[in-house]
This record gives structure tokens, sequence and C-alpha cells, in this order.
């Protein structure tokens, strides 16, 4: 529905999304379609964030019956849809991110009949994928605001304090899982200690974001208390791939600050982190080490991703076209060896499930993503005055840190990207919207 000529439309064509004008790059962005709507879905999409993080079933069994995430995001997508319905509204604004998601998302539903065992790959699609796609669709929908936006930034830094409660109380106690890694909590996406330290840092830019665009001194207190924690954490955690992403985050910021104002505090919190390395034990730079020196590693982990890559390497080669099906890396590999533990790529991953097309398509929307926000900040100005800069400088890092974590971690079709996804797509919009161009 085109803006002030909703009176000459057909009462059948409110529901027609909208389509990308052919006119010149400048044309006025359309109002209507972002409109951040009700705050039901909004805060139904927090709540089934905090379900995911925390898994508040698994210390209330009670709750266990009522099946919080599926109800949350059941009531989010719902009254998302009834909102827009009731307000005539087109439901999906269809993005280039979203193309690329349908384009992806068809191609491994294409192979599932391929797949070496299609049951596996269905089950997969359905009851993982899907859900994944479904809440990156609507987050990119009901974010579309600088207040939506730092409302998802302060939710996941106060999620990201409790994580590291968690994270610091495990560690005093002693509660240990495998190879005497810490325990993160009961969460699927953060028991794990690797995914507990790749759910940090993918909200690590997101606080600073936060902190750059306050200006309370007491605000800036608790972000930087907030920053300290979540970098504390993924020490905590030992785990090599979170350290390299962590640094990389670190670095990246170093280099965005270098001729801000806000640089100084940055050199002040670098110098005080460089002082706090002794403090750590020497166990976490031995493991550290093992990242240059892989025969060091003693619990042979660090052998076996090693041998495990090689492996996906030769496979992906050996089918390049479609892939032996989504989910089914691991019956793959185990042709060569017997472990039953997905390769800790994500490239190497999606090569092997959906073959080259399937990787082309992923890296095409991780770098159209990140494309988005250097659009938006280049229509926007930096300083604690203009939060939609300093949003999508924090979004922007948050996917570069997840594309190079992303060479260690199994995790192609879980929550962690898509998450940020939803923002950079929220972003670019409402840069849109607010510079009177089209995305």
């Amino acid at each position: 529905m085109r803006h002030g000529a909703a009176t000459h439309e057909s009462p059948l064509e409110w529901w027609r999304p909208q389509s990308a004008a052919p006119a010149h790059a400048d044309a006025p962005a359309v109002p209507v379609a972002l409109s951040p709507g009700s705050a039901v879905p909004f805060w139904s999409l927090m709540g089934f964030t905090f379900v995911l993080l925390f898994a508040p079933q698994s210390y209330f069994p009670a709750l266990a019956a009522l099946r919080p995430a599926f109800l949350l995001a059941g009531l989010g997508i719902g009254f998302y849809v009834y909102d827009r319905w009731s307000r005539r509204q087109p439901i999906v604004v269809w993005t280039r991110e979203l193309r690329l998601v349908c384009y992806l998302a068809l191609w491994a539903a294409a192979g599932i009949p391929f797949s070496i065992w299609p049951g596996g790959s269905f089950a997969l699609m359905a009851d993982n994928y899907v859900k994944t796609l479904a809440i990156f669709c609507l987050l990119s929908h009901v974010a579309v605001g600088t207040a939506r936006l730092r409302q998802v930034a302060w939710s996941l830094t106060f999620m990201a304090i409790g994580l590291s409660g968690f994270a610091v109380y495990n560690y005093l106690t002693g509660a240990v899982i495998e190879n005497q890694r810490l325990l993160g909590n009961e969460g699927s996406l953060t028991k794990n200690p690797n995914d507990m330290a790749l759910m940090i840092n993918l909200i690590v830019p997101l606080t600073v974001g936060l902190f750059l665009t306050s200006k309370e001194a007491h605000t800036r207190a608790v972000l930087l208390t907030a920053i300290g924690l979540e970098a504390a954490t993924v020490v905590l955690t030992y785990s090599r791939a979170g350290a390299l992403t962590l640094g990389l985050i670190f670095f990246l910021y170093f280099w965005k600050l270098r001729r801000r104002p806000e640089r100084k505090l940055f050199y002040a919190v670098l110098v005080a982190g460089v002082l706090a390395l002794p403090l750590l034990p020497s166990a976490y730079f031995d493991r550290l080490g093992t990242i240059t020196d892989i025969q060091a590693d003693r619990t042979g982990s660090a052998q076996e991703r090693w041998a495990d890559m090689v492996i996906a390497m030769k496979k992906s080669l050996s089918n390049p076209i479609k892939g032996s099906g989504i989910g089914m890396n691991v019956l793959t590999m185990n042709e060569e060896r017997q472990t039953w533990r997905a390769v800790h790529n994500v490239y190497l991953e999606l090569a092997l499930d959906l073959g080259f097309p399937g990787l082309v398509l992923f890296v095409m929307l991780l770098t159209s993503c990140i494309q988005g926000t250097l659009w938006a900040q280049r229509r926007s100005r930096p300083g604690r005055g203009h939060a939609l800069f300093h949003m999508a400088e924090g979004v922007q890092v948050s996917l570069i840190a997840y594309a190079v974590a992303a060479m260690f971690h199994p995790v192609s079709y879980h929550f962690y990207f898509y998450y940020i996804a939803g923002l950079a797509v929220a972003v670019r919009r409402l840069s849109a919207a607010e510079s009177g161009v089209r995305a």
C-alpha cells in the first residue's frame, strides 16, 4: 500500500508486499513498511530469547508442560500477523536478505529427497532450521525503530550479565563438563563452554554500542561493568575460538575509535585488560598456545578438529553440488571416522550438507548483512547523539565476529547468526526511513 494513495487502492490489494521501486535511488521510503507495530510480538520475542539462553523449565520442571519457547514464539508470530493484518499492512517486507534466506531454505528443502538420510534431514529442517528462520524474519520486522534496537541490546546485555553469573558460580563450585571445561547453564545455546563464549561475544558489540550512545555517567558505569563481565566470562570458558573472537572485537573497536573522542576511554580499558593478564591462570595461556601448536593439546580436541576439517574438505569436493543433505555432515564424515561429531566449521558444514551452492548463498547473505550495516553507518553520524550509527556499528562488529568464529563452531542452523542478521536487516530499513531513501 503506497503512502498517500490508500483511497485509490482496491480493497483486495492491501496484503501485497511492497515491490521494489524502479525510481531514483533517493526516492522517498515507504513509512508504513517500517512501522514497528504492537509491542506484544517484540516482547514475546525477547521472552523467547530468554528461554533459549536460560531454559527456566530445566530449573522449574513445572514450566516444561507449558513449552515456554514454543508458546512465546507462537504468541509473537501470531500477534505480529494479526497486528499487521488489522492495520492493513503487508505481512512481509521483502528485502535482499530475506530473499537470500528463502533461496537458502528452498535449496536445503530441495535436497532432502536426495539426502543420505531423508528422514533426518526433514526433522532438522522442520524442528530447527524453519524455527530459526521464522525468528530471523520476526526480529527483522519488529525491531525497526531506534528505541526497539536499544531495547534488544539492553535485553541481551542483561541476559549476558545473567550468563556471567552462571559462569562465575559454576567456576567457583567446580561445575564442569567434558575435559574439565566450565559448564554454562541448561540453555541449549549456552550449556557448552564454546557456545557460551560465542553467544557472549555476539552480545559484546551491542553492549559497546549502548555504551557509546549513553550520556549518563551511571548508565555508562553499568555498561562498562557489563562489558568487563562479558569479557571475563569468555575467558572463564577457556574457549580458544572465544579468545580469538574477543580479541578480534577489541581490535575492530580499536580501529574504529582511533580518531573519535571515545578512544581515550577505550585505551584505559585496554590498559586495564593488559594489567589483568597476570591474574589469569597459566593453564589458560597453555590452552591458547594450542591454537598455533596443535600437537600440544593434551585433550586431543585440537588434533581431532583439524583432522575433521581435512576430511570435510575432501568430502565436500567429492560432492560439490547437492551435498549430502541438511544436517548429514556427521554421517558423511563417518565414512572415514566413527566419532559422531559435527565438523566444527560452519562453512565446511554447509559445503558438506548443501554443496557449494548452499555455501555461496550463505556467504552472500552474510556479506549482504554486513554491507547493510555499512550502508546505514554512511547515512548517519558517529557520536553519543546518534544512536543508530553506533547500533549499526555494533551489529556490524557482531557479524564480523561471527564470520570468524564460524570457522570453529558447528552452528550453521542455530540462532546465533540469524539473530544478529535480523538486527542487521532492521538497522538498514530504519536507516533508509530516517534518511528518506530506499535501502
